[in-house]
């Protein structure tokens, strides 16, 4: 983009700068007396593609972020890394690739019974969220992935998850986890998908 940027584009640029967390389209547009933001949020996108930050749409949703290749220039110390049991790995993993899905349907899936706290952590993650409940008998609440589980892992939206053949092409996949890949029927589901932490299946 060449020349000045114009007024709706400055106004959008500083409403995500200052927004505490990602925004829709719908969000920005209407924090702006209803602007059409749409065109203007694809050219801050390409303005930024070469910088130090870029503009990226996560899940719906339009934040700034570090450029993934400077990320280590603001670390003011090492951080460690998230660590999920085996249980809980299963569990987002399951509920990534088959959501919405009740807690027995990942028992179901995973074969042996899953502690609520398991989706505890990763409801205080915010990678989980409730999306309601099953209209069956007794109700069962029904979880599903968050806009923020597609932000922790970079994905646009979860069609962009790996599939079995990707990951086992990149060494992602130990015995164990292809056990469990055609237990749960292959492609579809996969634990090597989400960060396996390599502890055992105990809840």
């Amino acid at each position: 983009m060449t020349g000045q940027p114009d007024d709706l584009e400055r106004a959008v640029e500083a409403t995500l700068f200052a927004a505490e967390q990602p925004m829709t389209e719908q969000e920005i547009s209407a924090h702006l007396e209803g602007a059409a933001v749409g065109p203007v949020l694809e050219r801050l996108a390409e303005t930024y593609a070469g910088r130090g930050i870029h503009l990226v749409e996560r899940g719906g949703r339009w934040h700034f972020q570090t450029a993934a290749d400077l990320a280590h220039l603001l670390r003011r110390e090492k951080e460690e890394p998230r660590r999920l049991s085996r249980a809980a790995t299963e569990a987002l993993a399951i509920i990534a690739y088959h959501e919405p899905v009740s807690r027995a349907e990942i028992e179901a899936i995973r074969g042996v019974q899953t502690a609520k706290g398991t989706l505890d952590v990763l409801l205080e993650a915010g990678w989980i969220r409730i999306a309601g409940r099953r209209e069956v008998p007794g109700r069962p609440t029904i979880y599903a992935t968050s806009p923020e589980f597609l932000t922790h892992f970079g994905l646009s939206s979860r069609r962009d998850l790996p599939g079995i053949e990707e990951l086992r092409a990149a060494g992602l996949l130990d015995p164990v986890e292809e056990a469990f890949a055609v237990l749960t029927g292959g492609d579809d589901a996969d634990t090597g998908a989400i960060d396996p932490s390599g502890e055992d299946n105990s809840d």
